[in-house]
């Protein structure tokens, strides 16, 4: 029988039954035709393959150099199988491979790897793409965005990018063993609703953009009484004062906060990359602020601007960026041992016993607190709680609000640092008695006394310090049960559960200690300083600490290891203090030093 007569036999009938809209023949058409695509070949999924338009050439040049009659029969093959369900083309296929030869099945398995390759990123809907996206590094999601179009668009969207940033700012990621410094918290919680809706497909864009205005409203204080060159550098710090770290610009040299735009999260992600790079690498830029005449004793400084309390009994306000002074504040009858201000004002304590409330920006004493019988040598205020300590061992509590205060009692000897911690309404002071206490605010009672320092106790940092092993970074030589520290039975407030996870105490026993809050026991100690701590600041990635020595060390603060040392002092370094991508240190000699870990633009 001819190839024709075995068309008509066998072919018709096979092709009118499986594709009966081009074939009227015997057989009726069934519901479950094969006229049906599947997901490779849909046309209206994205993962749809086109031919391949060299191969198809390659193989319609094969198929005319052969006769008419091998052409039809060649022809009919392909034409069977195409009709064919898919369970008989199977069947067909596991027919054909038990007659393939070795050369034959050499090249199916090349063929192969190309033909069963698919878009899965493409076919899958956004919310399953980004999710299965945000479990990559860094570099696998880099390699992902240079795959196609498509994957850049989901690779560089903000849903998976903002992901990765919650995963290392501000803490160490679990995976890679890498841990971003913090930006501004602010933004990550304006965004997170919309980064919700946008994983769930509702706001899809080609690159995430998008705008998010908001408004910021500051109390401004009058700027009566001032030189006119006094008032330009004010208002060149208040007009950086306006602009967040996410790199918004004010346009204009008004005061008033105008539309921001919001960065991408994947240049915010790059950004922080590099500067924790510089951190680790120790690479840095410096400037010197030299005016006061004696030594520098302590210091705060944000985005625009810095303070400084020297021993010459003044307080002086500089600007970060260009190392010049703005004004100075005069009033204070003896050293200025402690500060902090924030976008109101400005409070310093002085060892001449009283705490002065300033107007930074005009220079104006505001007001003053008496009741210390002794000189005042720290200081902090949350909200509208302010705490100091002083010479004379006690530590005031004042409320802004009300005007009224507390004494807290219990330490024996200077009280060198204090810090509220308004979350858990409660109060930790460090004392050259050796011991470190924590109160309750609102009963004044001491709740728990750490001890284990044998000098004086200067600095105290409470933290919170997420996924921290304790049993990793415990040395050998600690005293599990820690008899030293010392409990009170009085029961503590409610809002004790939400205390700092740990802290860190600095002292002239030249150690740094780091403490678990809810225990008291004493988890690491670290060692480097040849003489005794003065400063001390950190956050939940790294600390720095200034010592007699004339060294500032940066620590890991999981690890207990000193990351590098910076000798850039003639004398003691008596201050210290930190941000995400800065550190500053004021001296004995009368000079503050700011390190600055951004990347050069």
């Amino acid at each position: 029988m001819d190839i024709e007569a075995s068309s008509k036999v066998a072919v018709v009938p096979f092709l009118s039954k499986h594709i009966p809209d081009q074939y009227t023949g015997q057989h009726p058409p069934k519901a479950s035709s094969n006229t049906k695509y599947c997901y490779r070949h849909h046309p209206d999924l994205k993962c749809r393959r086109q031919a391949d338009e060299p191969t198809m050439e390659e193989v319609q040049k094969g198929l005319e150099k052969l006769p008419v009659s091998d052409q039809q029969a060649i022809s009919h093959v392909w034409t069977i199988f195409s009709a064919a369900p898919a369970s008989q083309r199977i069947l067909i296929l596991q027919g054909i491979l038990t007659q393939c030869c070795f050369p034959q099945l050499s090249f199916i398995s090349g063929a192969l790897r190309d033909l069963i390759r698919i878009d899965f990123i493409s076919a899958l809907p956004p919310e399953l793409s980004f999710r299965i996206l945000s479990f990559l590094d860094t570099t696998s999601l880099c390699k992902a965005a240079q795959v196609s179009r498509r994957w850049r668009t989901l690779a560089d969207d903000d849903v998976v990018w903002h992901k990765m940033c919650e995963q290392h700012i501000d803490r160490k990621c679990t995976k890679c063993g890498w841990g971003l410094p913090l930006l501004e918290r602010k933004r990550l919680r304006q965004t997170k609703r919309q980064m919700e809706l946008r994983a769930k497909g509702k706001a899809i864009s080609a690159r995430g953009d998008f705008a998010l205005e908001d408004t910021l409203d500051r109390k401004r204080l009058s700027d009566e009484d001032e030189d006119p060159e006094t008032t330009r550098r004010t208002k060149k710090v208040c007009r950086r004062a306006s602009s967040s770290s996410s790199g918004i610009v004010e346009e204009t040299g008004s005061l008033n906060l105008k539309e921001r735009r919001q960065r991408l999260w994947k240049d915010v992600y790059s950004e922080r990359y590099k500067v924790e790079s510089n951190w680790r690498r120790g690479r840095y830029q410096s400037k010197i602020f030299k005016g006061h005449e004696n030594g520098i004793v302590c210091i705060q400084f944000d985005d625009t601007m810095v303070a400084t309390g020297s021993y010459d009994r003044t307080v002086k306000i500089w600007d970060i960026e260009t190392a010049t002074e703005i004004r100075t504040l005069r009033g204070h009858t003896n050293c200025v041992r402690a500060l902090q201000f924030d976008e109101t004002k400005l409070i310093s304590g002085s060892l001449d016993n009283t705490l002065r409330i300033w107007n930074w920006r005009t220079g104006q004493c505001i007001n003053i607190l008496r009741g210390h019988q002794a000189g005042v040598v720290s200081l902090h205020f949350e909200g509208e709680l302010l705490a100091s300590g002083s010479v004379d061992t006690t530590i005031r509590l004042w409320n802004f609000n009300d005007k009224r205060t507390a004494i807290f009692r219990g330490h024996t000897d200077w009280v060198n640092a204090v810090r509220i911690h308004g979350a858990s309404n409660t109060l930790f002071s460090a004392s050259d008695d050796t011991t470190v206490k924590m109160w309750d605010l609102t009963t004044r009672a001491c709740i728990r006394t750490f001890t284990g320092h044998v000098g004086h106790v200067q600095q105290c940092f409470p933290l919170n310090l997420e996924s921290f092993d304790e049993d990793e970074c415990m040395d050998d030589a600690t005293d599990i049960a820690s008899p030293g520290s010392e409990e009170s039975s009085q029961a503590p407030s409610k809002n004790i559960s939400r205390a700092p996870t740990h802290m860190l105490t600095a002292a002239l026993d030249t150690t740094v200690k780091l403490w678990d809050v809810a225990t008291g026991r004493c988890i690491k100690t670290l060692f480097g300083h040849t003489q005794g701590i003065w400063g001390l600041s950190a956050d939940s990635l790294r600390a720095i600490t200034g010592a007699e020595d004339g060294m500032l060390k940066i620590w890991d603060i999981r690890t207990g290891k000193c990351e590098r040392t910076v000798t850039q002092h003639v004398g003691p370094v008596t201050c210290v203090a930190l941000s995400d991508s800065r550190m500053m240190s004021g001296g004995q000699d009368g000079e503050a030093i700011l390190y600055c870990f951004k990347p050069k633009v």
